[in-house]
């Protein structure tokens, strides 16, 4: 991995404001964002990022690529979840290892929008696309984490319908937000698109440093009862974003041989939810402990991807 790759994102604006988040909490400091600034702000980011997706769309040619890139998607989001399941079932109740494997197999919007950021930094275009190959992946892993958890629960009358779970993860507000955009951005014309450029993209990466100060004030908060949950989740939260990252930003020089394309590939199967799987799991597996799969995605993965885990793929996909 080259380092100087390594360093320079270590200084961004917005990763350090994530760390002044995290030593807020730790230094017991007042500051806090209102939480429905907070909402705002992580509505406004969706928003954006669904809308600069739907526009660069437009601007695309239609091709096999994105067929397979699509595809390539929801095959990584159906494969992750099953395979960390039958690891994490041998160290956490059927609840808690369906539930953390549908958040490693989903994908985290937060991560997605950095990565963008990052990718910017070093003048690397992605595809529009790549938008909507997030937004495919949100809810085939909760449904396979779903349906592993009925499968192996003695109970099922426990486990809600899969039918009102697949609802609930296709309506998911960060879910239909950023799909609704893509397609709003991918219908606006140029004219159109200029008249709300400056709110879209102009003032993004400063709404971007401050949402990642509330994730940090965030992260702080759930330090102490993640330390408690001993070694495993701490190397579970590290090993399988790296592995899954570095395997698909291989394997996607099968679907794509774009630089950004296949960054974000590797960023999306890296990253973890800590939003949509835990609103989703909240109802399908409401005996899972948020105390060890929100900390596990927050507090460990979400840093790591930003901080090594994005040098680390590109780092891969250039050699």
């Amino acid at each position: 991995m080259d380092l100087s790759l390594l360093l320079e994102n270590l200084t961004n604006p917005a990763l350090l404001f994530f760390a002044l988040g995290v030593l807020a909490v730790r230094v017991r400091s007042d500051l806090e964002i209102p939480n429905n600034s907070s909402k705002f702000i992580s509505l406004y980011l969706l928003f954006s990022i669904g809308f600069k997706g739907g526009q660069e769309l437009a601007h695309s040619h239609f091709s096999m690529e994105i067929v397979w890139s699509l595809l390539f998607g929801i095959l990584i989001a159906l494969i992750i979840p099953i395979y960390t399941f039958y690891w994490l079932k041998r160290k956490f109740n059927i609840d808690d290892a369906g539930t953390v494997a549908a958040a490693y197999g989903s994908v985290s919007a937060v991560t997605f929008v950095t990565a963008v950021s990052f990718l910017e930094s070093h003048a690397i275009d992605f595809g529009g696309h790549m938008v909507a190959v997030m937004a495919l992946m949100e809810a085939p892993a909760i449904i396979v984490g779903v349906i592993l958890i009925r499968w192996y629960t003695p109970d099922k009358s426990s486990v809600p319908r899969l039918r009102s779970i697949i609802r609930h993860s296709i309506t998911n507000g960060s879910v239909f937000l950023i799909v609704g955009s893509l397609v709003i951005g991918f219908l606006a014309n140029d004219q159109q698109a200029q008249g709300i450029k400056p709110f879209t993209t102009d003032i993004f990466k400063g709404f971007l440093a401050i949402f990642l100060l509330d994730m940090g004030i965030a992260s702080g908060r759930r330090l102490n009862d993640f330390f408690a949950g001993g070694w495993f989740p701490s190397f579970f939260a590290v090993v399988i974003p790296a592995l899954n990252g570095v395997l698909v930003a291989v394997l996607s020089g099968f679907v794509t041989d774009e630089i950004g394309n296949r960054f974000m590939f590797a960023i999306l199967a890296a990253s973890a939810s800590y939003i949509a799987v835990p609103a989703a799991m909240k109802i399908a597996a409401p005996r899972a402990n948020p105390g060890i799969y929100l900390p596990m995605t927050l507090v460990v993965t979400f840093p790591f991807n930003i901080t090594v885990g994005m040098p680390l793929y590109l780092s891969v996909i250039t050699l």
